[in-house]
């Protein structure tokens, strides 16, 4: 049977308790000793109570340490200045009492972990899980806008020239963060009602920059690949509409035809209709939808069965922001696709001729 601490561990309780006030006073007194501790280091004794709790075999509570306090790396702290304090007592204890209180320490850092997973299950199941995710998109994007920056700066030259190589490698970098970010604007448009125009109003632009700049972005992926991109401007490229959203939208359809596409090409398409309507079309030569993922394409948040499942990401964000952006910008999102031979999304938008000034 193993070993309970009890009340006759004393000597080994005043070391835990002396190990809390030391770690305490560490954190307290050094703000680059605990980055993203909380505020308070209570939770510090909190952790102590817990350890002596399960070392007596009692229920700890964990409703005192807060869910942003970073146990992992306190109970560590604290577990090496315990044994500090171990070390120097007068008489060394029972190695069965000690080994009782190490295994708490292991025990709390377990069912610390494990509460915590359920808070955040239930924090997503709650009213404000929509928000735990925006604010996690959100934490996402600053750090992926770096990225993009500092690629982009390279791929200019600014810190040097660049092998042919390199120059390809950060084009995937820049393209892959491209990619992330994408997503993470993906689930706060989603939260948002998926339909927002950055653009209220139609502001004048060019069809040929919004397909020339969808193609620099993908140009390095679909080079890897070995793929061919194809571009085909309408006559008259000076248009009224929401480039924006335009570009999103092409973006993500076109970077989904990459990604199911081994051999062949990709193919932007803007072909007038009428004088005033364009009709836009991404088709590729990839391996075609599987009929039964056709059902729920456009679904966010469906879950992905199989590695045939067709979308910009597994969580299906991009097609269902894409078929959103159309809508608000007066188009419908269709497609067609064909098992072996390839797909194509298309919408047709009215975007007016823009008048030269």
């Amino acid at each position: 049977m193993e070993h309970r601490a009890d009340h006759a561990d004393v000597p080994l309780w005043r070391a835990l308790e002396g190990a809390a006030r030391a770690v305490r006073h560490e954190w307290g007194g050094r703000a680059d000793a605990s980055p993203g501790a909380a505020e308070s280091t209570d939770f510090i004794d909190a952790l102590r109570e817990a350890v002596r709790a399960v070392a007596t075999q009692q229920p700890p509570a964990l409703d005192a340490i807060p869910p942003t306090a970073p146990v992992e790396r306190a109970l560590g702290t604290l577990r090496a200045r315990f044994l500090d304090k171990v070390a120097t007592l007068p008489e060394p204890p029972a190695s069965t009492q000690l080994v009782a209180l190490l295994r708490a320490f292991d025990e709390v850092q377990r069912l610390v972990d494990r509460d915590a997973g359920r808070q955040f299950a239930g924090r997503l199941s709650g009213p404000d899980g929509l928000e735990l995710i925006v604010e996690v998109a959100h934490d996402l994007r600053s750090p992926l806008s770096s990225i993009l920056f500092l690629a982009e700066t390279l791929r200019r030259g600014q810190s040097g020239p660049l092998n042919t190589v390199q120059e390809r490698q950060l084009g995937l970098v820049y393209s892959a963060a491209l990619g992330l970010s994408a997503m993470a604007s993906d689930v706060i448009e989603l939260a948002r009602g998926g339909d927002r125009l950055v653009d209220r109003h139609p502001v004048p632009f060019a069809v040929s920059d919004i397909l020339r700049s969808v193609r620099d972005v993908i140009q390095p992926m679909a080079e890897e690949k070995g793929l061919e991109i194809r571009l085909a401007p309408p006559e008259v490229e000076q248009r009224l509409g929401h480039p924006s959203a335009l570009n999103r939208v092409l973006l993500n359809l076109t970077t989904n035809a990459l990604k199911f596409t081994e051999r062949g090409s990709v193919t932007v398409t803007a072909k007038e209709v009428t004088r005033t309507t364009i009709d836009f079309s991404v088709r590729d030569t990839g391996r075609g939808i599987p009929t039964e993922v056709l059902e729920t394409l456009f679904e966010p948040f469906r879950r992905c069965h199989a590695p045939t499942e067709y979308s910009f990401s597994s969580a299906g964000l991009g097609l269902s922001i894409c078929r959103k952006l159309v809508s608000a910008m007066g188009g419908e999102l269709q497609v067609e696709t064909s098992q072996g031979t390839g797909t194509c999304f298309s919408f047709e938008l009215e975007l007016p001729m823009a008048v030269r000034l």
